[in-house]
């Protein structure tokens, strides 16, 4: 499907904020809002966004139906979701795709925001934002502040050179950046949402999983085929997931006989850093000097 390109934000532009997943403290969100706003962003959102239906800031439908008038919105020039934790793949069914298509607008999240930066690509064509939701914007330092500004704006193409980088195995890839929480993209094998990654380079992070089900979920994503095609792959944050090590050492078990590159130690997921990064442009990963470099704003 032919990329969709979001417009450039522009100071003064509207960002639309949706509640995809669980419900939040007021606190953090309006925390989030005003440092938006302290960006030159005006900020708009629904009356229900501290709807709450258990674990869920809303029902199902609730949901979705802000997803969708967001993009539908004509004053809304951008989207941040509010928060993660768990919901998004439920809405799933319930989005206009070829609406969302036909209004595309840069959609930021990340954790269980996966689900729907995958889906609006797969389906839609979406290139969109891997970053912070509007309840870690509070607490983020100035590194991710700075990437969630350019990239709302795209002012430039990001080159992201890894301060602690480690490449576990050599060589350089091109193809478009896919990027997001491992268990949610698991999780998504089987459906009609599952994300088809040949050609591109994946970049996964996660948080609170032991290694032995970081083990469990590459290997269900390798022996259902997953990474069939895969090009190159990042390694984010993997926040209270045991030592680096071990984790390294799944890793290079399970895609060394792939043969990719494949580079840690991004700044992306769960940790004090948060960087936001294209999801759907071109790039080039280049293992062996720690750099992501993205090439062109067509995909």
């Amino acid at each position: 499907m032919d990329k969709r390109i979001p417009l450039r934000l522009k100071p003064g532009d509207c960002i639309g904020i949706v509640t995809p997943s669980s419900p939040f403290e007021e606190t953090d969100f309006y925390g989030g809002i005003g440092i938006l706003e302290n960006m030159g962003f005006q900020v708009k959102f629904p009356e229900g966004v501290f709807s709450r239906s258990g674990y869920l800031a809303g029902s199902d439908v609730d949901r979705a139906a802000q997803v969708n008038a967001a993009f539908a919105d004509s004053a809304v020039h951008a989207i941040v979701c509010a928060r993660g934790g768990y919901g998004s793949m439920q809405i799933l069914p319930h989005l206009n795709y070829e609406a969302i298509r036909k209004h595309p607008k840069l959609l930021m999240g990340f954790s269980d925001i996966t689900a729907l930066l995958c889906s609006l690509y797969q389906r839609s064509g979406l290139v969109s934002c891997h970053g912070p939701v509007v309840t870690t914007l509070k607490s983020a330092g100035s590194k991710t502040l700075e990437s969630v500004f350019n990239v709302l704006t795209l002012n430039e193409l990001p080159t992201i050179q890894l301060e602690r980088g480690i490449a576990l195995s050599p060589g350089k890839a091109s193809g478009p950046v896919i990027c997001g929480n491992l268990t949610t993209l698991c999780h998504l094998i089987g459906t009609p949402f599952q994300l088809n990654m040949n050609g591109h380079i994946l970049i996964v992070e996660d948080t609170g999983e032991k290694p032995y089900r970081i083990d469990r979920m590459l290997t269900q994503m390798e022996l259902a085929g997953v990474f069939n095609g895969l090009c190159g792959l990042g390694i984010g944050i993997f926040e209270n997931c045991g030592e680096a090590d071990e984790l390294f050492e799944i890793i290079a078990r399970i895609f060394n006989p792939i043969h990719i590159p494949i580079l840690a130690g991004f700044d992306i997921g769960h940790g004090p850093d948060n960087i936001a990064v294209p999801f759907g442009l071109q790039a080039v990963l280049d293992a062996d000097h720690h750099i992501l470099t993205y090439c062109s704003i067509a995909g």
